[in-house]
């Protein structure tokens, strides 16, 4: 008995030196650039030869993950997760005609994210953005006669929704669901068969075509896909409807790019927007807003498809040898000229 009760003191103090040691393993991660190029060493994990056989779906026939060694191709639950070369993408165009789709995408443009980045956006999605395929744009801003003129090809329009400005920006980002969820049950949800919901700060790059289209589709943070899980940045406030306990979540997604079908798109917008509103009632907010939302809704629905962070990158990370050929790429975060 004596002997047991002198090593509980030692194994807390185990524990409080490993969480130290994951601490500032998070910092050096944040922090020190030089520190960051270490994470690719830290193995991504490896799809099962059986996961490999049967994957495939609606969009890309059969899968090539053997093509991928380096990197994971699958998750544990059986969904693809897309790199280049994985897929066939004259094969993913030909399905897509077939079914005589159209695709949505969405975009918020508020205060000064419009001048600066809407153009860009809408020229270079013009470019890459599901070419040859029906697609119609969802401008939600609050100066609609400040949206540029862009030039669109057969098949593709642009439409602009008034939204009201949030005071502040992080209510902004939060206000995102509420308002897609609404626009997803009109107009936009009987419009288009499949919705991609992007962050305008961002500008297409390369393809970015029916390969991406799935019931529900997540998109692996760029900044976090190396992680071990127990340092992916969930919310473990427990108190708040987004949170996250230790051992839970499968990967970190990022908020600046998912989709799905309308019907999809409309639980995970409802299921976000009703988190925010229970947070707002006790007077909590989550670490990273609807984005911590987002990662507790795919905890409990896991998507359908994962698209690796060759779709949606950072040109801050450096250069990757597994980022074969980036789709969309993030603009350097100026937060102090862009939110008052």
């Amino acid at each position: 008995m004596a002997l047991k009760e002198g090593l509980r003191p030692r194994k807390r103090i185990f524990w409080l030196i490993l969480l130290a040691l994951g601490l500032l393993g998070l910092l050096l991660l944040n922090w020190l650039p030089e520190v960051r190029h270490l994470e690719v060493f830290i193995p991504m994990g490896v799809c099962p030869s059986v996961t490999m056989l049967q994957l495939r779906d609606n969009f890309t026939g059969v899968l090539r993950p053997w093509a991928r060694p380096e990197v994971l191709t699958c998750t544990s639950w059986g969904a693809p997760i897309i790199w280049d070369g994985t897929f066939n993408p004259v094969i993913a165009q030909k399905k897509a005609r077939r079914q005589n789709l159209t695709v949505g995408l969405t975009v918020f443009a508020v205060g000064r994210y419009l001048e600066k980045y809407l153009a860009r956006f809408l020229e270079s999605a013009e470019q890459h953005f599901m070419v040859g395929q029906r697609v119609v744009y969802y401008v939600f801003t609050e100066r609609p006669a400040a949206v540029p003129r862009v030039a669109l090809g057969p098949s593709r329009q642009l439409r602009v929704e008034h939204v009201v400005r949030e005071r502040r920006w992080q209510d902004v980002s939060m206000a995102r669901m509420r308002t897609l969820h609404e626009a997803l049950g009109g107009r936009l949800g009987r419009e288009a068969h499949f919705v991609f919901c992007m962050d305008v700060d961002q500008h297409f790059s390369s393809a970015f075509g029916p390969e991406a289209l799935a019931e529900s589709v997540a998109q692996l943070h760029a900044w976090h896909y190396h992680w071990p899980r127990w340092l992916l940045p969930f919310e473990r406030d427990s108190r708040s409807a987004a949170a996250l306990a230790q051992g839970e979540g499968d990967f970190y997604y990022h908020a600046a790019l998912f989709g799905g079908s309308v019907a999809t798109l409309r639980r995970l917008t409802g299921h976000c927007a009703r988190g925010q509103e229970q947070d707002r009632a006790r007077g909590l907010e989550a670490r990273w807003h609807d984005e911590s939302h987002l990662n507790k809704f795919f905890w409990l629905h896991k998507p359908a498809k994962v698209l690796s962070p060759e779709f949606c990158w950072s040109p801050e990370i450096g250069r990757r040898v597994e980022i074969h050929r980036p789709r969309l790429l993030s603009a350097p975060k100026e937060y102090a000229i862009l939110r008052d």
